[in-house]
């Protein structure tokens, strides 16, 4: 007998999925939620800081191959660097709040991660990265990343950037500043946040099969 999944039986225009959770299952503390996720997978959720689940979904080739450049280049700065670790999207990190957000892309100082315990580091990583990249897909509602963008800014991350294949732009987050809007850039400077760090948009942008 055939099995039919969730994105095959829903439109794109309703990911990504927000489950609202009743009283009581919140799942706020970090060990229950990780626990739940593991259970799921090979589901992936993020929980925001109202105790809605965000259910996601697989990426397209183009997006899938988009998100490996751009980790490509991310990986081979801070090899280089070496002040700092880097972490793809599989990654969960819990922000202030009780939110528990997985991007695309973030790094995180050496320092501050050497703060936290074995224990800590095997599961959602209890701290803010330093650095974030967010890549929109053709799936993706613009006002929902937005969102999602100013919550990493609100909460204290230095620097985040938002890729937009379809229109071309990078939207660019910091903290205490309105968000700027780079058209069709075809690179974009990380520095101070990340020095010597030039992010090569426009092969990103470029992307096909």
């Amino acid at each position: 007998m055939a099995t039919t999944t969730a994105s095959e039986t829903l439109p794109e225009s309703v990911w990504p999925l927000i489950l609202r959770m009743r009283p009581g299952l919140r799942l706020t503390d970090p060990e229950e939620f990780y626990d739940f996720c593991q259970a799921n997978a090979p589901w992936q959720f993020e929980r925001t800081a109202k105790g809605e689940l965000i259910v996601t979904m697989p990426t397209g080739g183009e997006s899938g191959k988009r998100n490996a450049l751009l980790n490509y280049q991310l990986v081979g700065w801070a090899l280089r660097d070496g002040s700092g670790s880097y972490f793809d999207s599989n990654t969960g990190f819990e922000l202030p709040g009780g939110a528990m957000r997985a991007p695309d892309a973030a790094w995180v100082t050496n320092a501050r991660l050497a703060a936290l315990s074995p224990e800590q580091k095997e599961k959602f990583l209890p701290l803010l990265p330093d650095f974030v990249i967010e890549l929109r897909s053709k799936t993706d509602r613009l006002a929902p990343l937005q969102e999602k963008m100013e919550e990493w800014r609100d909460t204290g991350v230095r620097l985040s950037l938002l890729l937009d294949p379809t229109t071309r732009r990078v939207h660019v987050y910091r903290p205490g500043t309105e968000p700027q809007i780079l058209e069709d850039p075809a690179t974009v400077d990380c520095s101070p946040e990340l020095p010597g760090f030039l992010l090569d948009t426009k092969a990103i942008f470029d992307v096909t099969l």
